[in-house]
């Protein structure tokens, strides 16, 4: 197969508050694996976010680069068939060691897969023919001040959705929180995303203080998985677990409430699958979200969330927050139709131009 690879900054709207820094502008790798005796192309796509993961864009493309030679040799029955699939992401994940770099090679293969069978990906992973349910997702607030907060909580509620989620840990928490729940109402769920930022002594004064105003549940409030093991034990809302799902005592044993896990960090469909399968067999309920990912990240996440199954709204509306791109997989209602044309989606790969 040939193997092309090229990176794609793309601005956001506004920055993007986080107790890890604001975003201003996303750094995306492309990947394209081409097969050229069928003339079938299969997309992928690499999302580290460095603020939030650690991980740099160069690091991506030098495990990506890694990786060449084996997907060159590949042929096109290695995507399409789920063992020959596996065992190349395997030798992949020896070489790259960053998921960050597998996600990308997981999705390429996958799409490739899809489009080589005319069938959508979902419809691979989970082997069934039945149309899955739009996914359900949450409204991310991304506005640091009350009234555009307040004015983002009316938008979400007049469009259907019925979670939103605040930063935390950011400044004036208590009072963005009040005004979310003044314009959205009492019937919209409201969920609080700390990124770790407070300690845990911290943590449990925040939660006390703002649990009052009605919390879905925080996802990382503190850094650690046994730290926020021990603040689940008696926190006022519910509990889950994010950044500090890709420790894998995260997966030793329930440590919280729920689980949020995302593709980028799980190497891929195939990884946040197996991830979602344990996860779910030690009691955590499950849901997924974004990077602030591109449209081949969010359409991977929707597939896997078809066969997932999601036990809250998902985190995948980010793709509103890019300017100067249009949203190919706009959400309506609240929620998401998963893609049907074959492999991730039709032309999302032209988002990227």
């Amino acid at each position: 197969m040939n193997v092309e690879l090229r990176a794609v900054t793309v601005p956001l709207r506004g920055p993007f508050g986080a107790a890890h820094g604001p975003v201003t502008a996303r750094e995306l790798l492309l990947l394209a694996l081409h097969d050229e005796p069928s003339g079938v192309t299969g997309w992928g796509e690499a999302a580290p976010l460095p603020s939030y993961d650690g991980v740099s864009g160069e690091e991506v493309r030098a495990a990506l680069r890694d990786c060449v030679e084996p997907l060159r040799v590949a042929e096109l029955g290695s995507a399409a068939d789920p063992a020959a699939r596996a065992a190349l992401l395997a030798e992949c994940a020896a070489r790259a060691r960053l998921p960050q770099a597998l996600a990308a090679i997981d999705l390429a293969l996958h799409d490739l897969a899809g489009r080589a069978a005319g069938r959508p990906v979902w419809s691979l992973v989970a082997d069934s023919a039945g149309v899955p349910a739009p996914i359900a997702v949450n409204w991310t607030i991304s506005a640091p001040d009350r009234a555009g907060a307040a004015r983002e909580a009316s938008f979400a509620r007049e469009h259907g959705f019925t979670t939103v989620k605040l930063k935390v840990g950011t400044g004036d928490d208590a009072g963005r929180l009040a005004a979310v729940r003044a314009a959205g109402g009492p019937g919209l769920a409201i969920r609080l995303d700390a990124n770790g930022a407070w300690r845990p002594v911290e943590a449990a004064r925040w939660l006390e203080v703002l649990a009052p105003a009605g919390v879905e549940l925080c996802e990382e409030p503190v850094a650690g998985v046994a730290a926020i093991e021990s603040l689940a034990a008696s926190a006022p809302v519910p509990v889950a677990i994010d950044e500090s799902a890709a420790d894998p005592a995260a997966l030793a044993r329930r440590r919280c409430r729920a689980i949020c896990l995302k593709i980028s960090r799980c190497g891929g469909i195939a990884g946040l699958l197996s991830d979602a399968r344990r996860a779910r067999a030690l009691g955590y309920e499950v849901y997924l979200a974004s990077t602030l990912d591109g449209p081949l990240g969010i359409a991977a996440a929707l597939h896997a969330a078809a066969v997932v199954a999601p036990d809250r709204p998902c985190g995948l509306a980010t793709l509103a927050l890019f300017a100067e791109r249009p949203d190919p997989l706009a959400p309506s209602g609240g929620a998401i139709p998963v893609p049907s044309a074959p492999g991730l989606g039709d032309g999302l790969e032209a988002w990227y131009a």
